[in-house]
């Protein structure tokens, strides 16, 4: 069993080559799932480069502008059916293979499952980005409701809008979205890098002012972006700050949740 409802949990997003180097690795899983057990886990995935690999099968034309995808409603179905379906129950395996003997079990959703989150066509760039969505409110009900029945939630980035119709939602954006409208107790990116890095090396602590330099000097650049931002941004809303950890190094994970400074620590200032 985990956490009991109203305890805020941990909110983890995976994606990128650390989710496809990982997916079948039980190093990672059973750190996650130790968190769970004392605390919570929230798991947000991405999976772009299976999305990637999808569209270009069926020669779709698939381009990214300041780190974000650009999403034709064309090309809903395949995005929905590669994330929501293959990747997501992927993940539901192999988590479930390190928890049977736990007594935990990993259930897979999309952020309109159960209304866990109302989703929007995004109104944050200054380009048409097609069908891609933002998070407007989260019910955290049905979250802390699976996480006190002992549920580990793997939630996939795919949202609904009031029509129903799909919405494509950077993973980050969902990930910063939904821990910071659950009141989260943190927020862990697990990324391809070990953290923010600068042209000094690894950046072990920065603030909103620290990141929006470092995007001004291109040290922070490409999907980087989008991660430095939201991050600071849900630090501030959850009053906690962010970690971006790697996500192919399973003890990075375990060396945060005891409390060692790793990885970079987004702070709300």
């Amino acid at each position: 069993m985990s956490a009991v409802a109203g305890i805020a949990p941990v909110v983890i997003k995976i994606g990128g080559r650390a989710l496809e180097d990982q997916i079948r690795e039980p190093a990672l899983w059973r750190s996650i799932l130790d968190i769970h057990r004392k605390h919570g886990v929230i798991l947000m995935h991405g999976g772009g480069a299976a999305v990637d690999r999808q569209l270009a099968r069926l020669g779709l034309v698939s381009e990214k502008r300041d780190g974000i995808r650009i999403t034709p409603p064309d090309h809903m179905e395949q995005i929905v059916g590669v994330l929501a379906g293959v990747t997501n129950k992927t993940l539901v395996g192999a988590i479930n293979r390190e928890s049977a003997s736990i007594g935990i079990s990993a259930i897979g959703m999309c952020l309109g499952d159960g209304g866990l989150a109302r989703t929007r066509v995004s109104k944050r760039y200054g380009f048409d980005a097609g069908r891609v969505g933002e998070v407007e409110s989260c019910d955290d009900g049905i979250a802390h409701t699976l996480l006190a029945a002992g549920y580990l939630p793997v939630v996939c980035s795919i949202g609904l809008d009031a029509n129903g119709d799909f919405l494509n939602i950077n993973a980050d954006d969902a990930a910063t979205g939904l821990a910071s409208r659950i009141r989260a107790r943190a927020l862990v990116l697990l990324t391809d890098v070990p953290g923010i890095k600068g042209n000094t090396g690894l950046v072990s602590e920065i603030d909103h002012a620290g990141i929006e330099a470092m995007i001004a000097s291109g040290e922070i650049s490409g999907g980087m972006i989008v991660k430095a931002r939201s991050a600071v941004e849900t630090a501030k809303a959850i009053g906690s700050p962010v970690v971006i950890l790697s996500g192919q190094d399973a003890s990075a994970i375990q060396a945060w949740a005891s409390g060692n400074t790793v990885g970079t620590k987004v702070v709300p200032r």
